[in-house]
């Protein structure tokens, strides 16, 4: 079959890459042939015991990856064997430590988070794993390091409003990752619907139901609304993501692009604390600046922001983005001191794409700041565009169904389709970067693609 230009790497048949679905087939031979040896099962350990919503995210620093999983009982030791793809099986060990987490609910549940750091992992190389205690021990399972080179093209499942119940686009995700389409998942935020819900039994099965995703690729996160309850004490402790913020907001690199997750929702949910608006911006602000040091934006050029609620939409549900003064976009006056928001900052710094969901439809953007369009051309309005591109992928599927368009799209609105789908990402190189919507309802027909191309990146390249 021959190659498309623009997906080449997304079919894996234009790339050297380890080949995962062989590697998800040998695994699962693996785990069947230690299951089947007499002198290795003892017994079956208790299911309070057992591992399982096994998920993997990057650890923030170079060669690492954080693996994640719960146990309903305390165990003595929180445990991950692994070794490379084609060596000694479970050469290597690393160690790390649980938490307990007390669900908000009227029941009170309690679960172990455990949390293990590999490190020194050899960069763009395949290792086999597995997690838990002696008491208990995972299904094998495999990921491949992150590469750590800038000159490489990194490829993205992104989406967001994914619950339990209609989550549509799952099984394709599923096959997809699994046959290796993806080095990284982004999820932009509301999980399961809600996962506190039935005293956190809703968080536990939607965290099973990733696991044949999540467990392979890093599944990297930001809130959103559905998170909310308990003072998003479900998220903050069932994700593991770079940094000290309880992942409500983060940044990493890889490839040529570096990556940051906001919370919107902070500019919601004000009982929680004000200052968390005045202290992610601060926190945005810093790392901005530094992004833009030369030698940092020489080398990872692109910059994209995730962030769960969008500043616009053309959608006629009266959210946050339908108004002109969105309080993501623009901040609130009606705190003291007045909150600041996101988009001058944006703007001001040269992020290049960003990254939105909570609507629950696919909408692409022309290059827009201030609600005025800054298309690079009329015939290329992505080549050096003059302001950030906007994608908003909320479509994955949930028990909410999807939310209506007004009839006449804004004057920045680009496309727009109400079909359950995801959005594929590839940062191709230091000039390009391919997307592409896929329509699970049209049975992962391509409805949607651009190549944002810049010869210039950061403030300067607006002008």
């Amino acid at each position: 079959m021959p190659c498309h230009t623009a997906f080449a790497d997304f079919t894996g048949l234009c790339r050297s890459r380890p080949d995962r679905a062989k590697m998800v087939s040998v695994v699962g031979a693996v785990f069947v042939a230690l299951s089947l040896a007499p002198l290795l099962v003892l017994s079956v350990p208790p299911i309070g015991t057992q591992p399982e919503q096994v998920h993997i995210s990057y650890a923030g620093f170079p060669s690492s990856m954080e693996i994640t999983w719960t146990t309903f009982n305390e165990t003595e030791e929180s445990t991950v064997e692994y070794g490379l793809w084609g060596g000694r099986l479970f050469e290597l060990t690393a160690k790390g430590k649980a938490t307990l987490f007390v669900d908000g609910g009227s029941e009170g549940r309690k679960m172990y988070i455990h949390r293990v750091t590999l490190t020194d992992l050899r960069p763009a190389s395949a290792y086999v794993y597995h997690c838990g205690s002696e008491a208990g021990w995972s299904d094998v399972f495999s990921f491949t390091a992150l590469n750590e080179s800038t000159s490489w093209s990194p490829r993205f499942a992104v989406y967001g409003d994914m619950g339990n119940e209609n989550p549509q686009s799952l099984a394709r995700l599923q096959k997809e990752t699994q046959v290796g389409m993806y080095d990284v998942i982004l999820h932009v935020g509301d999980f399961a619907y809600d996962m506190h819900e039935d005293n956190g039994r809703i968080g536990d099965e939607f965290m099973r139901q990733i696991q044949s995703i999540a467990a392979y690729v890093p599944y990297m996160t930001c809130p959103g609304n559905h998170e909310a309850e308990y003072n998003f004490s479900n998220y903050r402790n069932r994700f593991s993501m770079p940094g000290q913020t309880e992942s409500l907001w983060y940044s990493w690199n890889v490839g040529s692009a570096h990556i940051i997750s906001l919370s919107t929702e902070i500019y919601f949910f004000l009982d929680y604390g004000v200052d968390l608006i005045f202290k992610q911006y601060e926190w945005l602000k810093k790392d901005l600046e530094e992004a833009n040091k030369p030698e940092n934006r020489a080398e990872r050029p692109w910059i994209i922001t995730m962030g769960h609620r969008p500043m616009y939409c053309s959608n006629n549900d009266k959210d946050d983005c339908t108004q002109f003064e969105s309080y993501v976009r623009l901040g609130r006056n009606d705190t003291k001191p007045p909150a600041p928001g996101l988009e001058d900052l944006l703007y001001l710094y040269g992020v290049d794409l960003e990254l939105w969901a909570h609507e629950h439809t696919y909408e692409r953007l022309w290059p827009v700041y201030g609600y005025k369009v800054f298309n690079g051309s009329i015939e290329q309005p992505y080549v050096n565009p003059k302001a950030p591109v906007h994608i908003i992928t909320g479509s994955a599927g949930c028990r909410e169904n999807h939310d209506p368009f007004v009839p006449n799209p804004r004057d920045w609105s680009a496309f727009r389709s109400t079909d359950y789908g995801y959005t594929r990402m590839q940062v191709h190189n230091i000039t390009h970067l391919y997307l592409e919507q896929v329509s699970d309802d049209q049975y992962g027909k391509v409805i949607d693609s651009i190549w944002v191309v810049k010869e210039r990146h950061g403030f300067s390249a607006w002008f």
